[in-house]
């Protein structure tokens, strides 16, 4: 079982730039991928970006691509999420997420949800 507090999510100016931590509790967090979604007012939640359980391997949706960098220390249980040149249409609740072993895209393949924080982005 793993339980995820997401954090630093707030108000900002479009072009500026955000880090989201995600912290996980449990001695096995290094067994789990870990993907970041958002969802905004009236849309459904969707993808932004993976790593795997390593580390090594991330992906990323390609509204965000080039922008945004999703980071893991597994000594530390956090997951981070860089965002940067921030648009308006980034403006969202993002959730990290946690599913055994291997990646995904799929929001219906993670387990572990953590309540979310709101990033909002004026222009």
């Amino acid at each position: 079982q793993v339980q995820l507090v997401e954090s630093g999510g707030g108000l900002v100016q479009a072009g500026g730039s955000l880090r989201l931590s995600c912290a996980a509790s449990g001695r096995t967090f290094s067994q789990y991928a870990m993907g970041w979604f958002r969802q905004a007012p009236g849309k459904e939640r969707e993808f932004v970006c993976a790593i795997d359980s390593g580390g090594g391997i991330k992906s990323y949706s390609d509204p965000v691509k080039g922008r945004f960098t999703i980071s893991r220390d597994n000594a530390k249980n956090t997951v981070w999420l860089q965002m940067n040149s921030l648009k308006p249409e980034d403006t969202a609740v993002y959730y990290c997420a946690a599913r055994r072993n291997y990646w995904s895209t799929e929001r219906s393949d993670y387990n572990y949800w953590g309540p979310g924080t709101q990033v909002t982005v004026s222009s």
